[in-house]
């Protein structure tokens, strides 16, 4: 009877608590000034935290340009050079409409801004600000998020 318990566990239980984690792309925008490098965060639409443009892969687009649309979407970016691979990655919990969360990994893709416009198509949801990357390190939420902007 053990064993049946032991199977339903390792077959059917566990799988539903060790859901595989969703996959986003995050765009991490930098400008060169003349004091050194500038990373662009923006604020989330619902907890208002500071973050990296980043959104679900879209049909048609790779990873890095789907991060690149995000840049645009969320952060008004309409002309940057993105690396094609991810320089890292960040764990988070993606907050839920049914207010459920899920667990998501965000491939992180370096861009290099050239040009933002002040009208995008979240102007009005979102904050927008450049910052040191050790600034911004710091106003992030999430370790791994952290240490690449602190390599940066």
């Amino acid at each position: 009877m053990m064993h049946v318990f032991k199977r339903a566990w390792q077959d059917v239980f566990l799988p539903m608590w060790q859901r595989p984690k969703l996959v986003q792309v995050a765009a991490l925008c930098y400008r060169q000034t003349a004091d050194g490098k500038e990373v662009l965060l923006i604020t989330s639409r619902d907890t208002g935290r500071w973050i990296v443009p980043k959104g679900w892969l879209i049909d048609g687009m790779n990873a890095s340009q789907a991060a690149l649309q995000e840049a645009w979407e969320e952060a008004g970016v309409s002309e940057a050079e993105i690396e094609s691979k991810p320089i890292g990655f960040y764990d988070y919990d993606k907050g839920l409409n049914d207010g459920l969360s899920t667990p998501v990994v965000a491939q992180v893709y370096l861009t290099r801004v050239k040009h933002v416009k002040d009208t995008y198509p979240e102007v009005g949801q979102r904050e927008r600000r450049w910052y040191k990357p050790e600034i911004a390190a710091q106003l992030v939420d999430e370790p791994d998020l952290r240490e690449i902007l602190l390599k940066l």
